[in-house]
């Protein structure tokens, strides 16, 4: 399906393609906070609240919590924002947020996780288990259904989910209902090197997020060549995909991420897990987020909140 037509004005005016460097890529922190609405326009929730939690090492993780209109208790949405593991923050991802906790009726609490390159991998997913687990540990303090609790995110967000769901698996607990994987990022890229994904040069450049971009956030994420098969890093490349939540994964036609989310679900769904998969034709990367009162964010949202607030499913066996 072509691009559709929205797709293309905001590409003529996106600033995405100009970034070539990973310095670029680090200043553009500065730029996606001044695309934000004023406060006084987002969309308005029951409460806001901001907490921090200590991670492993002693280091503080800041989080925000999204109480949505209601009594609860609430299906409580773990998120993790995307941006390549080096863009992005609880501030950024504040309106995509708010509306989450608003369509899903679920309790949205957003993870601040630290950032390559000042933190490379594992600081981002050790960050994303040490939240989730405390979302776990404190369900019912936070008026929360722990029968209910949900990851999720989108782009390295996405990534940051599947690697959480694996961690919990692996470590044991915390126990997770499902896992909600929006055009992530599954396995590593270079830059250079010809991926197997066909994505990858069906949609190399043009579309916002590039090629170039991947292999580039992937330097900064990695400093040790042994992490690329790391599964917590690229989890396709996870020995085992068994006993993980379900999942409901969303694709964009014209991503290079496409291909590799798609086969993620496939595997998935190989090693007994339930799977939903929806590819939406005729967006680009980051349509959730760019592009919320168009159909296709629309749509993906109901998608969402259908998934949610189901009745707790229990992992696959």
């Amino acid at each position: 399906m072509p691009l559709k037509p929205y797709v293309k004005k905001f590409l003529e005016l996106s600033p995405l393609e100009n970034l070539k460097t990973t310095e670029d890529l680090i200043n553009y922190r500065g730029m996606a906070l001044e695309m934000l609405p004023l406060e006084e326009a987002r969309p308005k929730v029951q409460a806001i609240e901001n907490r921090t939690i200590i991670g492993n090492d002693g280091h503080s993780i800041p989080i925000r919590i999204y109480t949505p209109f209601g009594e609860g208790p609430f299906p409580l949405f773990v998120f993790f924002h995307g941006g390549g593991f080096v863009v992005g923050d609880v501030e950024s991802y504040d309106v995509t947020c708010r509306i989450l906790a608003l369509k899903t009726g679920a309790k949205v609490i957003s993870i601040d996780y630290r950032l390559a390159p000042e933190h490379p991998f594992p600081a981002a997913p050790e960050d994303c288990y040490v939240a989730t687990k405390w979302v776990a540990e404190h369900a019912k303090e936070l008026n929360g259904d722990p029968c209910n609790i949900i990851v999720g995110g989108d782009s390295a967000g996405g990534t940051l989910a599947a690697a959480v769901t694996l961690m919990a698996r692996d470590r044991k607990t915390p126990i997770i209902s499902k896992q909600i994987l929006i055009y992530p990022v599954t396995d590593f890229h270079q830059q250079g090197i010809p991926s197997p994904y066909p994505s990858y040069s069906e949609n190399a450049d043009g579309f916002g997020v590039t090629n170039t971009h991947m292999g580039l956030f992937w330097d900064l994420y990695l400093e040790k060549e042994k992490d690329r098969n790391h599964s917590y890093a690229s989890p396709i490349r996870a020995a085992e995909l068994n006993s993980l939540p379900p999942a409901l994964l969303l694709t964009a036609e014209y991503d290079v991420l496409r291909d590799e989310g798609e086969q993620y679900g496939r595997r998935l769904h190989e090693a007994g897990v339930s799977v939903r998969a929806k590819r939406f034709e005729g967006i680009i990367h980051g349509f959730l987020q760019f592009f919320v009162d168009q159909e296709e964010a629309i749509e993906a949202l109901d998608l969402i909140t259908a998934f949610i607030q189901e009745k707790a499913l229990t992992p696959s066996k």
